[in-house]
């Protein structure tokens, strides 16, 4: 018997001693592998930054970067560094290998401009591809014709000509159609006219000179209703009773709403007797009227919008009668209007919980019940509230993504993901967003998960939010909500005394964690700040700022863009009306308050003018619950953060009602789902920590 045991203990020791070296094994093999692909990255982004300047030492020492993901995109940068010393042999070789990839299209684009540039119609046409945008099928028509091809109204150019807006390379090839009397009195005024649908006046300008010299004042009357409504009502009584002056006058009236709803008023009244509208034209005049002027909450604009005959109520209609009657605080008003939209329309959480609101304050508080309790069941803003009118857990039903799936190792082999996830290793954002757009058409459902997970674990956090925003993916709270850069957000929150949870929520309503993100205002960064105010905050704050640039960098982005909302939450004293204002900005919540110093919170925010911050508010307020929970799994009632007006702001204490988080099946079956119930309290895993427009880092 001794002699067993210690054979049977030399056995396990010998196990044990080979998964050991086994181990050992795997574990140097991968970072050997790590090793060498670090060392790739740095030998790539020298030899990157050569040919990028057009030095041909980028060839040096490459053999390692053959089969390097990003390879491909040395030689197309050499090659476009000075496309006029390439010859058309190496571009045409390049092609051959590399044309389908993203520096292959950037290639062919810049030297089919150098070819246009020419007039090389010939080179042009054997170097052409479909699919580069419109610039490069205009010259392709362009080109045929120079080659001695006949230009016909039908296919491509036909498909071009139905684009409302072109860019300047097609100016030649329209010219050229009307040389050639393609361009009809008929197929102007279709393109004028969409043009006009488009807000495209550029488009109706050019177009517009084209037209018979008799009809060009009806185009032109078209033309400044849309860039300038002002003026075209002031000249309206000079107009002709014609078919295009009621166009134009219908467009400029509808315009002029928008913008100052009593001057459109008046001159609907002083106009309207000289033209001959259609119905139709006066429906949209009148609803227009009537839209603009509820916007506003001017007295007798619920009565206009009841008012307003079936044909010329359009879904805002219908929404602002709501909306008024809210801000009247005219309950019964409140149901009338939410039972006269279409049951599509009706059915929205926003509608489902103000219908309740209404009968919960003409009387029928069971009713109301029933229908918040059902609204409950839903993990967003009205949800929230609705679930704070009965006291009814949150229904955050989460699921966690699996480690490893078929379609994970797919995914791995893929080279457009795999340039992708270089690029993004290489901090070269805008680069590897595009080779994940190039790539992701590829991949199917499964496949696109599994991108999604292994961008959230590599610390590309903002693809999930892009991808998982409907179905089940919904419950992938982890990863459509991440708590990237943990600890700078909660120690620049916890400074500015600012919720960390309010903070984490602007990010991701913000910039949706994209940090080199920005706006068409120049607002950068995660929190989107505008560099001006940057630049103040930094300066009263004494933090540290390097110009736009540092906006980019999310510790400067995030320290400065916490104290702002601090700023805006001193100033207007609460949560919700901060993040208003940081939206729209203070001068517009500032009108907004003198306009609704009376209202309930939910009513303020459901009649804000701009659908942009309604949303945007909304929106905020339930990621701010939805952070608050994967911080601290019991988070802070959304009514809770709905301070009243004139409030003092105070980040939440211990003393905050909370919610608790549950979730039932009857709440799965609800979100669209029934998988096993889920225990209360329950919180998904901690994201991986790291990390509207963005700019290009490209070259």
């Amino acid at each position: 018997m001794p002699r067993l045991r210690a054979r049977r203990q030399w056995r396990i020791r010998f196990v044990l001693a080979s998964l050991v070296l086994w181990v050992l094994a795997v574990t140097g093999a991968a970072q050997a592998a790590s090793a060498q692909l670090q060392r790739q990255r740095e030998q790539f982004a020298q030899a990157y930054a050569l040919a990028q300047r057009g030095d041909p030492a980028w060839k040096h020492d490459t053999e390692a970067l053959q089969d390097y993901p990003l390879y491909p995109y040395l030689e197309a940068a050499y090659l476009m560094h000075d496309v006029r010393s390439a010859r058309a042999a190496q571009v045409r070789d390049y092609l051959a290998r590399y044309g389908d990839l993203i520096p292959g299209r950037e290639l062919r684009r810049v030297w089919l401009d150098r070819l246009a540039r020419k007039r090389d119609w010939q080179q042009y046409l054997a170097f052409y591809a479909p699919d580069l945008g419109s610039a490069y099928d205009c010259r392709e028509l362009q080109a045929q014709t120079g080659q001695g091809g006949t230009l016909v109204f039908d296919g491509a150019f036909a498909a071009l000509w139905n684009v409302p807006r072109l860019p300047d390379a097609c100016d030649a090839l329209l010219q050229l159609a009307n040389t050639q009397g393609l361009l009809t009195p008929e197929r102007l005024w279709d393109r004028i006219q969409r043009a006009a649908r488009a807000r495209a006046p550029g488009t109706l300008t050019q177009t517009l000179a084209w037209l018979p010299a008799a009809q060009q004042p009806g185009a032109q009357r078209l033309a400044l209703a849309l860039s300038d409504s002002a003026s075209a009502l002031a000249q309206a009584a000079t107009w002709p009773d014609s078919a295009h002056a009621r166009e134009a006058l219908t467009l400029a009236l509808t315009r002029r709403a928008r913008d100052d709803d009593d001057t459109a008023r008046a001159a609907w009244q002083a106009l309207r007797g000289r033209f001959r509208l259609d119905a139709v034209q006066v429906d949209r005049i009148e609803a227009a009227l009537a839209l603009y002027q509820a916007v506003s909450l001017e007295p007798g604009s619920l009565r206009a919008l009841a008012a307003l005959p079936a044909a010329a109520q359009t879904p805002l209609t219908r929404e602002w009668r709501v909306r008024v009657a809210l801000a009247r605080a005219d309950w019964p008003a409140v149901l009338a209007a939410i039972r006269a939209m279409p049951e599509a329309q009706r059915d929205a959480n926003e509608w489902r919980y103000f219908e309740a609101r209404a009968l919960a304050a003409t009387g029928a508080r069971v009713q109301a019940d029933v229908r918040w309790r059902a609204l409950a069941r839903s993990p967003t803003y009205y949800g929230f509230l609705a679930a704070d009118q009965v006291q009814r857990p949150y229904a955050l039903c989460p699921r966690d993504p699996p480690a490893r799936t078929a379609a994970t190792a797919v995914v791995e082999a893929d080279p457009g993901m795999q340039r992708a996830f270089e690029w993004y290793a290489l901090n070269r954002l805008t680069r590897a967003r595009r080779e994940w757009d190039a790539a992701l058409p590829g991949l199917d459902r499964a496949q696109r998960y599994a991108a999604v997970v292994l961008a959230h674990r590599r610390g590309w956090v903002d693809r999930a939010i892009f991808l998982l925003n409907h179905g089940d993916y919904l419950r992938d709270y982890s990863l459509r909500f991440p708590l990237a850069e943990r600890a700078r957000v909660l120690r620049d929150a916890r400074k500015a005394g600012i919720d960390p949870a309010w903070a984490f929520a602007i990010i991701r309503t913000e910039s949706a964690w994209i940090s080199n993100a920005r706006s068409g205002a120049d607002a950068r960064g995660l929190m989107q700040l505008l560099p001006g105010t940057a630049a103040q905050l930094a300066r009263r704050d004494d933090l540290p700022w390097d110009g736009a640039a540092s906006l980019d960098d999310p510790s400067v982005n995030i320290a400065l863009g916490t104290r702002y909302l601090r700023h805006l939450a001193d100033r207007f004293g609460a949560q919700w009306l901060a993040s208003a204002a940081y939206n729209a900005g203070p001068a517009a919540l500032r009108l907004w308050l003198d306009q609704r110093a009376t209202l309930a919170p939910d009513v303020f925010v459901a009649t804000i003018p701009y659908p942009e911050t309604r949303g945007y508010v909304e929106s905020s307020l339930a990621f701010s619950v939805i952070y608050d929970w994967r911080l601290h799994q019991d988070p802070v009632r959304l009514s809770a953060r709905m301070q009243p007006l004139g409030s003092t702001y105070a980040a939440p204490d211990a003393q905050a009602p909370r919610a608790t988080v549950m979730c039932s099946v009857e709440d799965l079956a609800a979100q669209g789902d029934a998988p096993p119930p889920v225990a209360a309290g329950t919180q998904p895993a901690p994201a991986t920590s790291v990390h509207a427009a963005a700019p290009s880092d490209a070259p």
